[in-house]
C-alpha cells in the first residue's frame, strides 16, 4: 500500500474510534466531523481532537470586542488600565510576526483591580483563563520566598519559561506581587524579553508577561489626588500623566522587585498601567456587580450599606476607598 493510502486507511480507523467514543456527543457534529476528517486529513483531525482537550491554538484570533465589552462591565473605575489593555493585546495578537513578547506591568493599591484584569485576559486568550495549561501565575511569596536563594530561582524560572514556550510559544506568564519579589529574580527573564529572534532556538516572541505590583501606588494615588482637588474629572487623567513618572519611580523603588532592573533599564516592558484609586461611587458598582454575580437581586439600601462600611482617605476629604473593592465580597456575606 502506497504512502496515500496508509494515511488514508489511518484516518477511517481513527474516525471509526473517534465515533465510538464519542457517542455520547451530539450525533450530528459528531457526523460532521467525522465526514471532515475523511475529507482534511490532518487538519480536521486536529480540530477534532482540539474539542476533547486543551490545545496551543497560536491562530486563535483575539475577541476584541468580548474582551472590550468584559472590561467595560466588570471593571470599574479604570478607563486607562481598560483602554491601555485591550489596544495593547489587540494590536499584539493582530500582529503575525511581532519583534518581542508583550509585557505588561499593572501598578496600583491592593483591590483596584490589577488581579482581576490578569484574569480576565487570560479567559480571553484561553477559554479555562488561569486553569489553562497555558497560563502561569507566579506567586512572589510562595515560589520565590527566600532571599538568598535568588540564584536557584533565577534558574528555576528560566527553565520554566523556556520549557512551557516550548511547548506552547504563546504561553501567558502572570507575576503577582512585584513589590514583595526580591531585587534581581525578574532579571533572569530579561533575554527572553528582549528583540531576540530566537535565544537557543527557541523563540519568546508570541508570549505574554504580566507584571502585578502595589509599587507606584502612592505616586498614582498623588497624581489621581491633584485632578479631583483642581476640580478635574478622573477620566481626564491620561497614560502620559503617570507612565513616566511610575517606570521611573518603581526603577528606584528599593521595596520593588523592579528595583533597577534591566527589565526597565532596557525598555522592555512596552507599557506601565497604572489602576486609580477607587470612590465611593465605584465600591458601590463592586457590590452591585458581587450580587448580580450570586444571582441576587440588586438592593440599593444593602448597596449602600455595605459602601458605607468601607473607610476611605485622605483623613479629610475622604474620597478614595483605601481597600478598593477587595473587601466587598466578605461583607456582603453578612447582608
Amino acid at each position: 500500500m502506497g504512502r496515500s493510502g496508509a494515511f488514508g486507511g489511518s484516518v477511517v480507523l481513527w474516525a471509526l474510534l473517534a465515533a465510538h467514543v464519542a457517542m455520547a456527543f451530539e450525533p450530528v457534529s459528531v457526523g460532521i466531523a467525522i465526514g471532515a476528517v475523511s475529507l482534511t486529513g490532518y487538519l480536521s483531525y486536529s480540530d477534532w481532537y482540539c474539542r476533547f482537550t486543551e490545545c496551543c491554538r497560536e491562530d486563535r484570533p483575539l475577541n476584541a470586542s468580548a474582551l472590550k465589552l468584559d472590561l467595560e462591565e466588570k471593571l470599574f473605575g479604570q478607563h486607562l488600565a481598560t483602554e491601555v489593555i485591550l489596544k495593547a493585546l489587540t494590536g499584539f495578537r493582530n500582529n503575525k510576526n511581532p519583534k518581542k513578547p508583550l509585557t505588561l506591568s499593572l501598578h496600583g493599591w491592593a483591590g483596584t483591580g490589577k488581579n482581576f484584569v490578569s484574569q480576565i485576559v487570560a479567559e480571553n486568550l484561553y477559554p479555562k483563563g488561569l486553569k489553562s495549561n497555558f497560563v502561569h501565575l507566579f506567586v512572589s511569596t510562595l515560589h520565590f520566598p527566600h532571599e538568598q536563594k535568588t540564584k536557584l530561582y533565577q534558574d528555576q524560572l528560566q527553565k520554566w519559561i523556556r520549557g512551557n514556550v516550548s511547548a506552547c510559544a504563546s504561553s501567558v506568564f502572570i507575576f503577582d506581587e512585584m513589590d514583595k519579589l526580591h531585587p534581581g529574580i525578574i532579571d533572569a527573564i530579561k533575554p527572553f524579553l528582549d528583540y531576540y529572534e530566537q535565544v537557543d532556538g527557541i523563540s519568546y516572541r508570541k508570549a505574554i508577561f504580566i507584571f502585578l505590583s502595589n509599587a507606584g501606588g502612592d505616586l498614582i494615588t498623588k497624581t489621581t489626588l491633584d485632578f479631583w482637588r483642581a476640580g478635574r474629572k478622573r477620566e481626564e487623567i491620561q497614560l502620559k500623566d503617570l507612565e513616566p513618572v511610575l517606570s521611573v519611580g518603581v526603577f528606584n523603588n528599593k521595596h520593588s522587585g523592579l528595583w533597577h532592573s534591566g527589565l526597565i533599564d532596557k525598555n522592555l516592558i512596552d507599557y506601565f498601567i497604572p489602576f486609580l484609586p477607587l470612590e465611593y461611587r465605584h465600591v458601590k458598582m463592586c457590590v452591585r456587580a458581587e450580587m448580580r454575580a450570586r444571582g441576587a437581586a440588586v438592593d440599593e439600601d444593602i448597596v449602600t450599606r455595605v459602601a458605607d462600611e468601607m473607610t476611605f482617605f485622605p483623613k479629610d476629604e475622604k474620597i478614595f476607598s483605601d481597600k478598593g473593592c477587595k473587601t466587598v465580597q466578605s461583607r456582603l456575606d453578612f447582608h
